[in-house]
């Protein structure tokens, strides 16, 4: 049951991540440019207070540098390879383990 749990997050997250490229490239073409929405932005366009209140939680209770150098970098990173890197990991995770070497599936 969780290994479908966790395949299905990774599905729905990979689905996220194709229509976050095709959002993209869409842009890119009416622009002509190449234009990139980063995870940092998206977030804030979604939910503003939430990104706020986890940079101040981190800064609280976890450890001010490991709000700046590292979860700023992240957020610079662009949507559709967060998401499908997330998406792909999670079906990594959640795929069906090897058959073991001299057993038959056809039981």
């Amino acid at each position: 049951m969780i290994r479908f749990l966790i395949r299905l997050a990774g599905f729905l997250l990979l689905a996220g991540g194709f229509a976050s490229l095709v959002i993209d490239g869409t842009r890119s073409i009416a622009v002509s440019a190449v234009t990139v929405t980063r995870a940092g932005d998206a977030w804030y366009a979604l939910s503003p207070s939430t990104l706020n209140l986890v940079q101040a939680a981190t800064e609280r209770y976890a450890a001010p540098w490991l709000w700046d150098p590292l979860l700023v970098s992240v957020l610079f990173v662009p949507v559709f390879l967060l998401l499908g890197g997330l998406g792909f990991l999670l079906l990594v995770i959640g795929r069906q383990p090897a058959a073991p070497i001299g057993w038959s599936s056809r039981d």
